[in-house]
């Protein structure tokens, strides 16, 4: 069966196009399959870690086998394709016997030979993009929010330092999610048993989201701190009842940064791969 244009000739001068630049280039020393391996990892946008992380071995091995210093254990060949969404036929650079086209398939096949190597990268990057894209947007719905570092309950200063000093952080979508502004990580035991130390905490901005009332869990910062409790009249007040009610004067300072609207659980976080694929429809952001 034929091989792909980036096989090695037996011998002699090499005629191999290469995949990024459409020029020819001298053959490689690297084995067919450790070229390919490095080739849809990279065009599928994963890190060897997580290639690593799908199959079963380490991200060293997978280095190895790039670089030619090992090959695959062929029971890892399915996972590997799995993987990487391609068939073994694919992996090895063989012409699909079971494949047949339709006329305007084929058509368009005839066509692409008679392009100029240049012309047909063009055509297979193009084909590459627009395959990618129609996968991004089969990827679960993926809401952009913003993390601040600075735990509930740990000093923070100046109010306005959450304009602009979070970073993004991805969540699949869901009702508590987009309900909400921006994640804080809980700091103490005086909200248990409902948060507890090192929760990850879901919070609606406050003038954006309804106004909060009595009874319901907020973020506020008072002086230098910033605490996760219950809203009460004149007073703050913790779940935990080793905890006495803050009170204030009028000559306190006490700002709400919004309503609590859950807890964040490790499943919503959106994954490496899906977050890449949310920022190939976004760019912008």
């Amino acid at each position: 069966m034929p091989r792909r244009s980036i096989e090695r000739p037996a011998r002699g001068a090499s005629d191999i196009i290469d995949l990024k630049t459409g020029q020819k280039t001298r053959g490689s020393a690297l084995p067919i399959l450790c070229e390919r391996i490095r080739f849809f990892r990279e065009r599928a946008g994963l890190e060897q870690k997580y290639l690593a992380e799908q199959i079963g071995v380490t991200a060293n091995a997978v280095s190895n086998w790039e670089n030619g210093r090992g090959r695959p254990d062929i029971n890892l060949l399915p996972d590997i394709c799995s993987a990487l969404h391609i068939t073994l036929y694919d992996l090895y650079g063989l012409e699909n016997p079971l494949v047949s086209y339709t006329e305007q398939e084929q058509a368009f096949m005839e066509g692409c030979r008679l392009l100029s190597p240049g012309h047909r990268l063009a055509v297979e990057q193009l084909a590459d993009s627009l395959l990618k894209i129609q996968e991004a947007e089969s990827c679960p719905p993926i809401r952009r929010l913003t993390y601040y570092q600075k735990s509930l309950a740990a000093g923070i200063g100046d109010p306005t330092e959450f304009d602009g000093g979070g970073t993004p952080i991805y969540l699949y979508s869901s009702r508590e999610v987009d309900r909400a502004d921006c994640v804080f990580t809980v700091s103490g035991d005086s909200m248990e048993p409902a948060y507890h130390d090192g929760d990850m905490v879901l919070v609606s901005r406050i003038p954006d989201a309804p106004d909060l009332q009595y009874g319901e869990v907020g973020a506020f910062i008072v002086g230098n701190e910033t605490y996760i409790k219950v809203y009460g009249e004149n007073c703050l007040e913790s779940l935990n009842k080793d905890y006495k009610p803050l009170t204030f004067s009028e000559a306190d300072s006490v700002y709400l940064i919004g309503r609590v609207a859950g807890i964040l659980s490790p499943e919503q976080i959106a994954s490496e791969s899906d977050v890449s694929k949310y920022r190939m429809l976004h760019p912008e952001e």
